[in-house]
C-alpha cells in the first residue's frame, strides 16, 4: 500500500510535470523537501502507474512527460485542482502540522494558470475536540507511515481496556474519526473511535504489513440495528428529526404529533437521545425503553425534586 504522504507527494509531482516543460530532480527534491533518491523512486512509481515520463541528462536535461502525451497535459482541469485543494484544506483543518498547508502552496504554485475563478467548496473536518484530535491524528499517521504498533487505553461502552494494534487507515465517517487496524486483543480487524482513545502512543515495535481489507463503513456495520422503536414527537422539534434523519422519517399522527419509527442499535444511547427532547417525545414501543426512561426520570426527580 502506498503510504499516505507518498501519495500526496506523487500527486504534487504529477501536477508539476503537467504544468512545466521540464524540471530537474534537485528542484523537485527541494520543493517537496525529500532526497533526490526519494524523487527517483517517486518517478519510478509514476512510470509504473502508466505515466509516460522521460529523463534527460546534461545541459537542459531534466524530467518531463513525453511529447506524445502533450495533448493530455490538461487532464487536471481547474475544477479538478479545486477539488484536490478542497480535500487538502479539509485534512488541514484537523492537522497538527503545517504539512497540508505547505502541500497546497506547492500545488497552487505549479497550477496557477489552471486555477480560474474562486473556490466553491470548503471542507472543515474539525470539531469541538480539535485540540485533542490533531495530536492523535498526527501520532496515528506517523505510526502508519513507519509501520509501528500503536498502544492506547480504549473506553468502550462495556469496558475499559489497554489495546495494541497494527494501524492501517485513518477514517473519517459520519462526523467522527476512527483508526482501522489489526487488534491483538481481539485477533481481528477493528475500528476504534479516536475520541475514546487515551494515552495514545506510537511504539518502537515494527510490524509486517498484512493483506488489509478495507473497513466496512456501511451503516449496518458501524451502527448495527436491532431495537424497533415507535416514538411520538411534538411538532416544534420537527427540525431536529429532519436534521438527523431527513424529511421523510416521520408521519403525521391524528393528534398532530409526528410518528417516528426506526431500528436503533443501543438501548442506553437511545434513551439518552430521547431524554434530550424532554416532554416533547413519548415512546410507544418498546416497553423496555419506556421502563428505562421512567427509571431515569425517577432518579432525576430524586436529585432535583423539591424537598
Amino acid at each position: 500500500m502506498i503510504k499516505m504522504m507518498k501519495t500526496d507527494r506523487l500527486i504534487g509531482i504529477l501536477s508539476v510535470l503537467l504544468q512545466k516543460e521540464s524540471v530537474t530532480a534537485p528542484e523537485l527534491a527541494q520543493q517537496f523537501e525529500v532526497s533526490r533518491r526519494t524523487i527517483n523512486r517517486d518517478i519510478d512509481a509514476l512510470c509504473m502507474a502508466g505515466i509516460p515520463i522521460r529523463t534527460a541528462q546534461g545541459y537542459k536535461g531534466g524530467i518531463s512527460i513525453m511529447d506524445g502525451y502533450r495533448m493530455d497535459r490538461t487532464i487536471l482541469t481547474s475544477k479538478d485542482m479545486q477539488m484536490i485543494l478542497a480535500g487538502l484544506r479539509g485534512l488541514d483543518s484537523v492537522s497538527g502540522s503545517a504539512y497540508y498547508s505547505q502541500l497546497m502552496e506547492k500545488i497552487q504554485a505549479g497550477s496557477s494558470k489552471y486555477m480560474n475563478g474562486h473556490d466553491s467548496m470548503l471542507i472543515d473536518l474539525s470539531s469541538w475536540y480539535k485540540e485533542a484530535l490533531a495530536p492523535k491524528i498526527s501520532i496515528i499517521q506517523s505510526a502508519i507511515e513507519n509501520r509501528h504498533l500503536l498502544s492506547f487505553r480504549y473506553f468502550a461502552p462495556d469496558r475499559e481496556s489497554e489495546r495494541t494494534i497494527e494501524p492501517y487507515y485513518l477514517v473519517f465517517h459520519w462526523s467522527n474519526w476512527y483508526v482501522w487496524g489489526w487488534c491483538s486483543d481481539r485477533n481481528d480487524y477493528r475500528l476504534f473511535k479516536l475520541q475514546r482513545m487515551d494515552r495514545l502512543k506510537e511504539t518502537e515495535t515494527a510490524f509486517v504489513c498484512r493483506e488489509v481489507p478495507l473497513p466496512d463503513l456501511s451503516q449496518e456495520k458501524v451502527f448495527p440495528k436491532g431495537i424497533r422503536t415507535k416514538i411520538l414527537f411534538d411538532e416544534d422539534v420537527k427540525w431536529r428529526l429532519v436534521e438527523e434523519f431527513g424529511p421523510d422519517c416521520f408521519m403525521r399522527n391524528e393528534d398532530g404529533r409526528l410518528l417516528f419509527e426506526s431500528d436503533e442499535m443501543d438501548m442506553e444511547n437511545l434513551c439518552s437521545w430521547i431524554m434530550t427532547f424532554g416532554s416533547r417525545a413519548e415512546v410507544l414501543e418498546p416497553q423496555e425503553l419506556r421502563d428505562l426512561l421512567r427509571d431515569n426520570a425517577e432518579k432525576l426527580l430524586k436529585i432535583y425534586g423539591k424537598e
